[in-house]
Order: C-alpha cells, then sequence, then structure tokens
C-alpha cells in the first residue's frame, strides 16, 4: 500500500498537478474503501445487519467489495430465496468466494435437514474439506445411499482426527450395526493410543450395548498405567473390553517406559489373541524407535511374524531404527517393505541407494540417486553430491512482461488476496489466492510472484514461485529481505548468513508479525521466555513483549539465541537447527551412543515437525549460499558428524 501510494505520487509530479490530484482522488478512495471495509467486516463478526448494510453501499468499487456482498448474504443464508443465493454465485463462478458459500449454504441445508439439496450442492463443490465431506455423509446416510457405510469406513481408516460433523452420521451407521464392531474397535485403539481422548470416547458410544469400556476407568488407566496392569487378575480376560483396555495400559505405560512396558506385557501376551499381541507389540516397537532403543528391531519382526499390518509411520519408523543402528542389509529390507505410497518419496529412495552401495551394488545406487538428483531439497541435494557433482540452481527464467505483470495484478482472485492479507485476513487472503493459481502455467506463477514481491506480500511470492515446474525464478523464492539490517548482526555473532536466511524462510516466510500457535512470534519466531531469557542476557534494558515483533529487536534476540544454542552444542547447525525449534535439551538426548552421520541424525528425528524443520532449514542454506557465492557449499560437508551423546553436555549452557 505505502509503495503504490509512493510510485502514484511520482507518476502524478511528472505529469502535472491534474495527474498529483487524480492520484490523491485515488488514494482517498481506497482509504475510504478500506475504512468502510473494516467496518464492514466488525459488523459481519458481532451481528450487526443495519451497521454491515452500511458498510457495504459505501464499499464501491473497492476490491473487497465482492466479499462484502458475501458478508450479507451468509448473515441471511436461513431466510434468503435460493434465486439470490444462485445468482452471487453464478456472478462468482469459479471463484473462492462462491466456493466458500456454497460450503456455507451446504451447512444451512444440513441444518434444516434439507438433505437432497445438500447433497446437490456439495457436488458441485471442487475442493470440500473433511467437514463438508462429513455432512455430504450425513446427508447420504439419512437419503440411504447404499454406498454410505463404505463412505464411513473410509473415514475411520484415516488417521486424522475425525471433524465433529461426522459424528452423527458415523453414530447413526453403528446404531444400525452397518459399521462392524472391529472397525470402531481398530478406531478407538488408535485414538486412545494418539491422546485424542474427546473422540474416543464418542467411538466408544458406538460401541454395542455392553461391549463400551468404563470412562472412568479409561481416564484412570491414562494416568496410571502402570497401576492398572498390576491389577490384572491372574486368569485370561475373556471380555473384549477387559483386553482392549489391557492393551491400553500396557501402550499407554510404553511412553514413559518402553522397556518395562515391553517386560510386562511379555508377561500378559499369552492371554491375548495372534492379533491383539501382534498390534500392542507393533506399537512398542514403534515407541521402541521414536526412543531410538535397539530393541525396535527384534519388536518390529516379531509384531510382523504375528501378521501385524504396519501403518505408514510404523513402516517409516521401522527405516529409521536401522538407520541408526547403521544395518544397512535391513535397511534394504525395511525399504522394499514400505507401502508403494511412501516407497516413491525422495528419502527413501535416497537411502536405498545408500543401502545398494553399502552392499557394493554401485550402478543400481547411481540410478536411484539419479531419479532424485538436483531438485532443491535436502535429498535430491545429497543425490546430486553422491553422484559427484554440486547442486546448481537452474538458470534464471525470462522476468516476467509487462503484459504478464498486467494480467497479474488484473486477476480479481490475486488483488482480492492481497487486500485480505492487508487486512488483517492472513488465511482467507492465501487461500483467495492459492485459489486463483489453481492449473496456473509456470509464466503466470511467475507473474503473480512478481506482482505479491511488488507488494511486500513475501510469504505468497515465495510459495507461487516454489511452484513452477520447468522456469524458475530462485531469487523469488530464497529472497533476503531486510539484508542490511540482518548482515551486520550476522557478521558480529559469526553466523552464516545462508544459514541464517534458511532458518528465518522456515520460521515466518519473512511475515514481521508471524504468530504461531505455540505463540512463537515475529521473524524468528521467539517464544516469550525465550526473547525474555537473551534480552536480559545481551543486556537488551529497554525490552518489553510488545516490541518482539519489531524487526531489529527480533532479528537481534533471535540472531543471539541461534549463535547461543550453536555454541552450546558444538558448533554444529544440524543440532542447532534441531535445538531452534524443539529446544536444546531434546537436540541433545536425540544423539546417538556413537557418531552418527548428520544426515541420519536429521531423518530419525522423532518430532514430525522438526525433522521437516531441520532437513528444509539445511537445503535452504545450500541454496542461499548457491545464490549469494555463485556455488553450492556441500550438504554432505555441512550436516558432518554428530559427536555422541555425552560429549561437551558439562560445559553446555542450559538455554531455553
Amino acid at each position: 500500500m505505502i509503495l503504490k501510494r509512493i510510485r502514484c505520487i511520482r507518476r502524478s509530479l511528472l505529469s502535472a498537478s491534474a495527474g498529483l490530484w487524480l492520484c490523491a482522488q485515488g488514494v482517498w478512495a481506497q482509504a475510504t474503501g478500506d475504512t468502510a471495509f473494516a467496518a464492514a467486516r466488525e459488523a459481519f463478526a458481532k451481528g450487526d445487519r443495519a451497521r454491515l448494510e452500511r458498510a457495504v453501499g459505501q464499499l464501491g468499487g473497492h476490491p473487497l467489495a465482492d466479499w462484502g456482498a458475501y458478508f450479507l448474504l451468509v448473515r441471511q443464508l436461513d431466510t434468503l430465496p435460493s434465486e439470490d443465493i444462485e445468482a452471487f454465485l453464478a456472478r462468482q463462478e469459479g471463484s473462492y468466494l462462491a466456493e466458500k458459500l456454497r460450503g456455507d449454504w451446504v451447512r444451512v441445508l444440513v441444518r434444516a435437514e434439507d438433505w437432497t439439496a445438500a447433497r446437490a450442492h456439495f457436488a458441485r463443490l471442487q475442493q470440500p474439506d473433511a467437514d463438508l465431506r462429513c455432512l455430504a455423509l450425513h446427508a447420504e446416510v439419512r437419503l440411504a445411499q447404499p454406498d454410505a457405510a463404505d463412505k464411513a469406513r473410509a473415514f475411520l481408516e484415516d488417521p486424522a482426527a475425525l471433524p465433529e460433523s461426522c459424528h452423527a452420521p458415523l453414530g447413526r451407521l453403528a446404531a444400525r450395526g452397518q459399521i462392524p464392531a472391529d472397525a470402531l474397535w481398530a478406531r478407538l485403539r488408535q485414538q486412545l493410543v494418539q491422546g485424542r481422548l474427546k473422540e474416543a470416547r464418542v467411538i466408544a458410544g458406538w460401541l454395542p450395548a455392553g461391549e463400551a469400556p468404563d470412562w472412568q476407568t479409561v481416564e484412570t488407566i491414562n494416568e496410571h498405567p502402570v497401576r492398572h496392569l498390576a491389577r490384572l487378575p491372574n486368569d485370561p480376560a475373556a471380555a473384549r473390553r477387559e483386553r482392549e483396555l489391557a492393551m491400553f495400559a500396557a501402550v499407554r505405560m510404553a511412553r514413559a517406559d518402553v522397556r518395562s512396558a515391553e517386560t510386562r506385557w511379555r508377561e500378559l501376551e499369552t492371554r491375548f489373541g495372534a492379533s491383539e499381541r501382534a498390534w500392542v507389540r507393533g506399537q512398542l516397537a514403534l515407541r521402541a524407535a521414536l526412543g531410538h532403543l535397539p530393541e525396535a528391531a527384534a519388536w518390529f519382526d516379531e509384531a510382523l511374524a504375528l501378521g501385524a499390518p504396519l501403518s505408514e509411520e510404523q513402516h517409516a519408523w521401522r527405516v529409521r531404527s536401522a538407520l541408526r543402528r547403521g544395518d544397512w542389509p535391513a535397511v534394504a529390507q525395511a525399504i522394499d517393505q514400505l507401502p508403494a505410497a511412501l516407497a516413491t518419496r525422495s528419502e527413501w529412495i535416497y537411502w536405498r541407494a545408500r543401502a545398494h552401495q553399502a552392499a557394493g551394488n554401485g550402478a543400481a545406487a547411481h540410478a536411484l540417486w539419479q531419479r532424485i538428483a538436483d531438485q532443491p531439497e535436502f535429498y535430491g541435494i545429497l543425490a546430486s553430491e553422491a553422484l559427484g557433482r554440486r547442486y546448481a540452481v537452474p538458470p534464471v527464467a525470462a522476468a516476467p512482461s509487462a503484459a504478464e505483470l498486467a494480467e497479474a495484478s488484473a486477476r480479481p482472485g490475486l488483488v482480492r488476496a492481497l487486500a485480505l492479507i492487508r487486512h488483517g485476513m492472513r488465511l482467507d487472503g492465501i487461500r483467495e489466492w492459492n485459489w486463483t493459481l489453481r492449473g496456473a502455467s509456470d509464466r503466470e506463477l511467475l507473474a503473480a510472484a512478481e506482482f505479491a514481491r511488488r507488494n511486500e506480500v513475501i510469504d505468497r511470492a515465495i510459495n507461487t514461485a516454489d511452484r513452477t515446474r520447468h522456469e524458475h525464478d530462485f531469487a523469488l523464492r530464497y529472497p533476503t529481505p531486510f539484508i542490511a539490517d540482518v548482515a551486520p548482526r550476522a557478521r558480529a555473532l559469526g553466523l552464516d548468513t545462508a544459514w541464517l536466511y534458511g532458518l528465518m524462510r522456515q520460521e515466518s516466510r519473512f511475515i514481521l508479525d508471524a504468530r504461531s500457535s505455540a505463540g512463537a512470534q515475529g521473524l524468528m519466531q521467539l517464544m516469550p521466555a525465550t526473547a525474555r531469557y537473551v534480552a536480559k542476557k545481551i543486556g537488551m534494558n529497554d525490552f518489553r513483549p510488545g516490541r518482539v515483533n519489531e524487526m531489529d529487536v527480533n532479528v537481534t534476540l533471535g540472531t543471539n539465541y541461534l549463535r547461543m544454542v550453536l555454541d552450546s552444542l558444538d558448533g554444529h547447525p544440524v543440532l542447532a537447527s534441531t535445538a531452534y525449534n524443539a529446544g536444546p535439551g531434546r537436540a541433545r538426548r536425540w544423539r546417538g551412543e556413537e557418531p552418527l552421520e548428520g544426515a541420519i541424525y536429521a531423518e530419525t528425528i522423532p518430532f514430525n515437525e522438526t525433522r521437516d524443520y531441520v532437513k528444509k532449514v539445511m537445503a535452504n542454506t545450500v541454496v542461499y549460499a548457491a545464490l549469494r557465492d555463485g556455488i553450492a557449499p556441500s550438504l554432505t560437508g555441512l550436516l558432518g558428524t554428530v559427536r555422541p551423546r555425552g560429549f561437551a553436555d558439562g560445559t553446555a549452557e542450559d538455554l531455553p
């Protein structure tokens, strides 16, 4: 907005006073429209229809005028004639607003129990979310559609949490006996294991009469699993409910002490059927693998011997456990047994090649590395280096032409998206932006990325440039905003700017006021306690929590903290990156008993988010360095070797 006004004034100064007056009028109109939209949004949130109508009437030709109309419609969906809704949908055909309003209408129709209309409008949605798919299932159940039960079982088999809108149709099907008890028990087990007690309690209520566990007992087991296992009767448990509760107690106990849990389970398992033993053994093996225990391999083998169907997570951790042990034949065997959906992922292609190499089959290794080499991601870069070449940034595509930029800046969805972000509606802005660019060509993506960059919405520029397939501009993918402020701080602290930018790109996508669900803030996503600690440590006497989003304050605190964790963790960037995301204590605990290859350390980080984060930060570092220096450093060299657990811990500072 500020840049737009500056450019407007410059153009006017060059084209005489009449132009200046017109520009001022345009800026005034934009500001008036912004005020009106802010009022409309507030009135919509408060349900003040009269004020909402007044504000929408003042929007005129503002880019978000259609959003104002959407606000008005949503507030009246229960009472408006369908013709009015259809008219808006026709005008907005193909837009994100049309999709959003149609989804809202499906919800209204379900509440009104107009099942036929709800199902018909759901069929016209292009990208329904899980909540809407559950509402559609509800309509199909009420209309007695023959495939409703099959769709319900698909929801139960999905590891994601169930939206609440799924409870009614699934409960109805379960009451009719159309969902087998085994399917309900399988879902209940997984939800209990994952700590989703609220959903687990709902599912327990769908079990056949007399089978549902007493919920107070479930909560007691969750808090005191050892006590429950100690009180089990000596005779075999005949009732499935009692067996399931004992299985839950064993797996819950393993979260605190998997070895003790496994010992207790061996004393009990003869009371259980083969499939039950297989499930518990698989869960214990997963917990052992997450804890980097050597027993995981044997426990996975036992689970498979009993016929356990491993989940994708268990399959992946079976491979990771073998990597931690350096057992290349076991790595190869575990990768060969991966489900097809996992086997094509770059990490398993890379490690399968490494297993071939370890077995002396260089030709097979090279063929696999060639499949993923040169991609600007962790394993693509490592594969390139395994083939004997450094990663090279792709040639820069031709800059978007004036016509291409004009077309991007004229697309209503893109203009609305940036306006929404400017008004603090970032999530809706991102959704509208992404919706508008569905199926876009590389040239369209590059023009849209440049449009976002010129409007200082850096995260959209990165996201959009990241999506090109054949023509690339890595300066848009890997920007260095605020470099004049960041570089001196990095130099003063001896930090590599490529690593620092690689980390910031992953932390915040350079959104100054970024805030995570956990409360981390700013460019470098500082937690409040960390910010206070570092400010006190470096003598920033004028620090107060409200300043943490200020760019200079955030970067000063973030870079100093990064230096602290780097110094406390053997100067190793992989450990420091891990610590920055998950905490220094975890970064230390996740080391091995013996030295570990840095890539293996990164791949065997137990937290999904941190594992993905560290790999992306290190890959980003290579690309940023290549853009800065003209040649990429060796990622293999940066990863190096992680020294064993306990190394230098006695001198490590206790950091937050």
